[in-house]
C-alpha cells in the first residue's frame, strides 16, 4: 500500500506530525532543526538520485535481493523527500514578513526547481514495477501540484536579483525533466502501450470489385471459379545472415533490435502474423544455442529498458521505432543540459556576499551534482546496446574509431542478466537443515515464516549444458510443428509427449509402470511438480551412493537443477505458473515428511532421508489408505522413484538413458510453465535480475512454439479462375 502512496499524502500527513514532535524537543534542538532542515532535504534529495541513477541499472542483472531493498526504499523516499522540502519552502514563504523576501529566502527558493529535476528521477529508472506505469495521472497530477508549488516559491522570492533570473533555466530543465518521466510513465502504460505499437488497419482485398468481376463474367457466359494465390513474404536473407556472420557481437544487436521491435507485441499480448513467425523460426533453426541465448539475452534487456527506464525518450534517435520523436527529444534534453550549464556559470560569476556561506556551497552541490548527472547519463547512453545497435546500422569510418572507443569503456561490459536460478529442496526444508534464528523482532512483524521459506532458497548458474538441452529440445518442438494445431498441442504438453517417443519404448515396460509413469504427468500440474521433484530427489541421491561424484552428468545435473528450479517456482512464485492448490499440497506433503522424519530419528540429513524414503513399501497406493483429506503426495512421489529406479533393474535401462527421460520431462514442464504465464508476469520479473523461465518463454515463441500468432498460411488473395 505504501508503494502505491502519493508523495503529496504523506507529505501532507508529515507537516501535520511534524509540530507535535517537535514540542517535545529542547527549543534550542527546535531552533537548530528549522535552520538546517531545508540544507539537510534537498542534499539528501541529491544522494537518493546518486544512488538511484548508479544502482538501478544493476537490478536488470543481479537477483541480490538486497539491491532491491536498497532501491525500492531509495526510489520510494526520493518523491517523498523532494515534495517535503517544497512543502517546506513553501511554508517559510508564508513566514516572511512584508512584500519582499530576505537574501536566506532567496538562495533558498533557488533550490525548488532543482527539486523538479530530482522528481524527474534518472534515465535509469522511471517505474519501480510494471504497476508504476499504470499509475501515470497520479504522477501527472503531483507534476502539475509539484511545478504550482515551485512557481509559487519563485514568485514568492521575487526581488529582480541576478539569483532570481537564474533560477529561470533550471525551472526550464525541471519541468523537462519531470514532464519527460511523467509521458515516458504514460506511454509505457498498457492502454497507450498497446494503441502506440498496434499496426495500421487493413482492410483487406476488395471484396465487393471481387464480386462484381465474378458477377459480370458470369453473366457474359464464362465458367468462372476462386483460386488462391500465396504471397510469400519471408527475409530471404536472414538464415544466410546467421550462417555468415553469428560470431560477431554486432550480428547478436542487430538481430536482437530486429526482433524486439516484432516480439513487443507479446509484452501486450497481441498477436504475431504469420510472416513474422516464419521469419524468426528459420533464423532460430540455423544458430547455435550460446547464440540463441544471446540474442534471447540482449532482447529482454532492451524490453526492460522500454518499460522500467526513459529508454522511449533518451533512446528514441538510437533505435529508429520512435524516430518522428527524435528531434523533439534531442532538443528538450539539449535544452535542459545547456539550461543547468549556464546557471551554474551565472552563479559562479554573480556575487555571493549577502547569502550565507553555507547555503552558497548546497547551492555549488545541488549544481555540480545536477551536471555530474546529466554527464553520467550521457555515458550510460554512450555505453548502451541502443547506441551501438545504432553505429552498426551507420558504419563509416568514423563510427568504426568511435565503436572501438566506446566498446573500451568498462560499462559496455556489464552482463545482460544474471544467468542464475533459484532452487528449493522440499526434503531440505523438511530436515531443517539450516537451523533458524527466530528473533522476537521477526516474530513482533510477523515475517518470520516468510524469512524462513526465503532460508532455504539458493541459487545456480544455469549451465551451458542445460542452455543446450532446452534449446535442442524446443528446436525439435519446433520442426515437428507443421501448423497452428500442432503449436497448440505442443504448448499444452507437460511430459506426456516425452514418455510417448519411439525411444523409451514406453509400450514394453510392465502395465504397472505404465501407469504409474501416465498418471505423473497427467494429473494437476501442481502435483506433478511435487511428484517428479521428490522423485528426481530420490533418484539423485540413491544413485551417489556412498559416491557423492558417481551420478554427477549432464543429464542428472540439469533434471536436479530443473526440479529444485520448478519447485522454488510453486513456492516462491506461484503466481507465474497455472492455477491451482500447489501451495496447499507443498505444506501438506511438508507436514507428512516432518512427522516421518521426526519418527525416524536416525535421520540427520538429504542422503539418509531419502534412502528411508525409498524403503517404504508402497505396493497399496497411498490413495487408499490415506483418503483424500490430505493433498500430500510424499509416498505417491515415492512410487514414482521406485518406478524410475526399476527402469535400470526391470527394464535394463542405462543410467544415462534414465536421467535422460527425466532431464527431458522437466524441460517440458518447463516449456509448459513458461508459456502458461503472461507477459506481465515475466515482465515483474526482469526488474529481479532476470528469470530462466522468462528466456525459455521467448526461445519458445521465436521458434514458433506460442498461442499467439494469427492463424494463417501466409498472405493469401483470391483470383478468378475463367475458362
Amino acid at each position: 500500500m505504501f508503494h502505491n502512496s502519493s508523495p503529496l499524502v504523506v507529505g501532507g500527513l508529515f507537516f501535520i506530525k511534524k509540530r507535535k514532535i517537535m514540542q517535545i524537543f529542547p527549543e534550542s534542538v527546535t531552533k537548530l532543526w528549522n535552520e538546517w532542515e531545508l540544507r539537510v532535504l534537498v542534499i539528501f534529495s541529491l544522494i537518493l538520485q546518486i544512488l538511484l541513477i548508479l544502482m538501478a541499472k544493476s537490478r536488470k542483472y543481479s537477483a541480490a535481493i538486497w539491491i532491491r531493498i536498497i532501491l525500492w526504499i531509495a526510489y520510494l523516499s526520493a518523491d517523498w523527500v523532494a515534495t517535503v522540502s517544497l512543502g517546506v519552502l513553501s511554508n517559510m514563504s508564508g513566514d516572511l514578513k512584508g512584500h519582499s523576501a530576505d537574501a536566506d529566502y532567496v538562495i533558498s527558493a533557488f533550490w525548488a526547481p532543482f527539486l523538479l529535476l530530482h522528481l524527474g528521477g534518472p534515465d535509469t529508472i522511471t517505474a519501480y514495477s510494471l504497476e508504476d506505469n499504470e499509475l501515470w495521472l497520479r504522477h501527472l497530477l503531483g507534476f502539475a501540484v509539484q511545478v504550482g508549488v515551485a512557481f509559487y516559491v519563485f514568485l514568492r522570492a521575487w526581488v529582480s536579483t541576478t539569483l532570481n533570473f537564474l533560477t529561470i533555466p533550471i525551472f526550464i530543465a525541471g519541468i523537462i525533466k519531470f514532464g519527460e518521466r511523467v509521458w515516458v510513465l504514460r506511454y509505457t502504460s498498457s492502454e497507450h502501450f498497446r494503441s502506440s505499437i498496434l499496426p495500421n488497419s487493413d482492410p483487406g482485398p476488395n471484396y465487393a470489385r471481387f464480386m462484381e468481376e465474378y458477377s459480370s463474367k458470369k453473366a457474359e457466359g464464362f465458367k468462372v471459379s476462386s483460386g488462391t494465390l500465396i504471397e510469400a513474404r519471408t527475409e530471404g536473407d536472414i538464415s544466410h545472415t546467421a550462417a555468415s556472420n553469428e560470431t560477431t557481437e554486432a550480428f547478436i544487436l542487430e538481430k536482437a533490435s530486429y526482433f524486439f521491435q516484432t516480439f513487443m507485441l507479446l509484452c501486450v499480448d497481441l498477436i504475431l502474423s504469420f510472416h513474422d513467425v516464419v521469419n524468426s523460426r528459420s533464423f532460430f533453426q540455423n544458430i547455435t544455442y550460446e547464440k540463441a541465448f544471446e540474442v534471447i539475452e540482449v532482447e529482454l534487456g532492451f524490453m526492460y529498458d522500454m518499460f522500467y527506464t526513459k529508454a522511449v525518450v533518451v533512446f528514441s534517435f538510437v533505435s529508429g521505432f520512435l524516430s518522428r520523436f527524435s528531434l523533439c527529444c534531442i532538443s528538450l534534453r539539449c535544452i535542459s543540459f545547456f539550461s543547468i550549464i549556464s546557471a551554474f556559470v551565472g552563479f559562479l560569476i554573480t556575487e555571493k556576499q549577502a547569502y550565507s556561506t553555507v547555503d552558497v556551497i548546497v547551492t555549488y552541490v545541488l549544481l555540480a551534482g545536477a551536471i555530474v548527472l546529466e554527464l553520467y547519463a550521457v555515458i550510460l547512453l554512450l555505453c548502451s546496446d541502443w547506441t551501438l545497435v545504432w553505429l552498426n546500422k551507420h558504419k563509416n569510418r568514423v563510427v568504426e574509431h568511435l565503436e572501438r572507443a566506446i566498446l573500451s569503456i568498462p560499462l559496455t561490459k556489464k552482463k545482460k542478466w544474471s544467468n542464475t536460478m533459484a532452487q528449493y529442496s522440499l526434503i531440505g526444508f523438511c530436515l531443517k537443515d539450516k537451523p533458524a534464528k527466530c528473533s522476537f523482532i521477526q516474530k513482533g512483524l510477523c515475517i518470520y515464516k516468510l524469512l524462513e521459506k526465503h532460508r532455504y532458497k539458493y541459487s545456480e548458474k544455469v549451465t551451458p549444458d542445460l542452455k543446450r538441452l532446452i534449446f535442442d529440445q524446443s528446436l525439435e518442438k519446433s520442426k515437428s510443428a507443421s501448423d497452428f494445431k500442432a503449436c497448440k498441442e505442443l504448448c499444452a504438453c507437460r511430459g506426456y509427449r516425452v514418455l510417448k517417443l519411439p525411444e523409451f519404448c514406453l509400450h514394453q515396460m510392465s502395465k504397472e509402470n505404465i501407469k504409474i509413469l501416465e498418471e505423473s504427468v497427467q494429473v494437476e500440474f501442481d502435483q506433478s511438480i511435487l511428484l517428479w521433484h521428490i522423485a528426481t530427489d530420490l533418484c539423485y541421491h540413491s544413485d551417489q551412493g556412498e559416491n557423492s561424484n558417481s551420478v554427477i552428468g549432464k543429464h542428472p545435473k540439469a533434471g536436479k537443477l530443473l526440479s529444485d528450479y520448478i519447485l522454488y517456482l510453486l513456492v516462491m512464485c506461484p503466481f507465474m505458473l497455472p492455477n491451482g492448490i500447489g501451495l496447499i499440497r507443498f505444506r501438506d506433503t511438508c507436514a507428512e515428511a516432518i512427522e516421518f522424519f521426526e519418527e525416524k530419528k536416525s535421520i540427520s540429513n538429504v542422503k539418509d532421508a531419502c534412502t528411508t524414503l525409498l524403503k517404504v513399501s508402497t505396493e497399496i497406493p497411498p490413495s487408499e489408505v490415506k483418503g483424500d483429506r490430505s493433498k500430500s503426495v510424499l509416498f505417491d512421489a515415492c512410487r514414482l522413484a521406485k518406478c524410475l529406479q526399476s527402469l535400470e533393474t526391470e527394464e535394463r535401462w542405462e543410467k544415462d538413458k534414465k536421467w535422460y527421460l527425466m532431464s527431458h520431462v522437466w524441460v517440458e514442464m518447463l516449456s509448459y510453465a513458461a508459456s502458461q504465464c503472461r507477459w506481465n508476469l515475466h515482465g515483474q520479473q526482469l526488474r529481479r535480475g532476470g528469470e530462466l523461465l522468462t528466456h525459455v518463454w521467448l526461445l519458445l515463441a521465436h521458434l514458433g512454439i506460442t498461442e499467439q500468432f494469427q492463424i494463417s498460411q501466409g498472405y493469401a488473395r483470391a483470383k478468378l479462375v475463367v475458362e
